[in-house]
């Protein structure tokens, strides 16, 4: 077992996703992040395990693709980002809305 950098963790969980879809996902014990993308599936499994103190059963990651975006004559991308889905077990919770 590899030993992580509780603090370098920290930093690669960005923010939860609170969208329709991943509402209705933590119905399935699921939980969907945005990470860093040189973010790997242990890195992430090992961060959310020591940020919120549950056990994580797996970890599908995903790289959208990137967007274009236009301003005037100019065309550029959107920044790159990875979204990881994680599937606790059984059990376990994560309270993204802690005062509801």
């Amino acid at each position: 077992m590899i030993e992580y950098n509780p603090r370098d963790l920290a930093d690669l969980v960005l923010r939860p996703i609170v969208t329709e879809k991943a509402t209705l996902q933590m119905e399935d014990n699921k939980y969907v992040f945005d990470v860093l993308p040189r973010a790997t599936k242990p890195e992430i499994r090992a961060a959310i395990e020591s940020l919120f103190d549950v056990k994580v059963t797996s970890v599908n990651t995903l790289k959208l693709p990137r967007k274009k975006k236009r301003v005037g004559r100019y065309i550029g991308y959107k920044a790159q980002y990875k979204r990881a889905i994680v599937t606790l077990k059984e059990g376990d919770t994560i309270a993204l809305y802690p005062d509801l």
